[in-house]
């Protein structure tokens, strides 16, 4: 068996922490399976944040670890991290359109988009 994606390149903090929460989030509404799958992908390729023993080792884990370790992260986390931005970006620079809201807003609708005009 090849060695997994992990072993060959690191993992940013925010990449493994993004992937976690997309598997939470789909494993708590309709698209329970595909968050099986993913979850399975997660382990296999050791995609989840190591735990760290008191003598500083990193040890693997699996999602149900992440998520009895996690147990602040409730599984709309991602949704909330969502909507707070958009919210935010609806202070700084109010919506051409006020009946839309998309996250998937471009240029000036943009939720990368800062107050100063600069993307994140």
């Amino acid at each position: 068996m090849a060695e997994p994606l992990s072993a060959q390149r690191p993992v940013p903090l925010a990449e493994s922490e993004l992937y976690f929460l997309i598997a939470r989030y789909l494993s708590e509404g309709w698209c329970r399976r595909a968050a099986q799958v993913l979850v399975q992908e997660l382990e296999q390729c050791q995609l989840l944040r190591k735990r760290l023993d008191w003598e500083d080792n990193q040890h693997n884990r699996n999602h149900e670890e992440f998520v009895l370790s996690s147990k602040h992260v409730a599984p709309d986390h991602l949704l909330q991290i969502c909507q707070k931005r958009k919210k935010k970006k609806k202070k700084e620079i109010p919506p051409s359109i006020s009946r839309v809201a998309s996250l998937f807003g471009a240029g000036r609708q943009s939720l990368l988009l800062t107050a100063k005009g600069d993307l994140i």
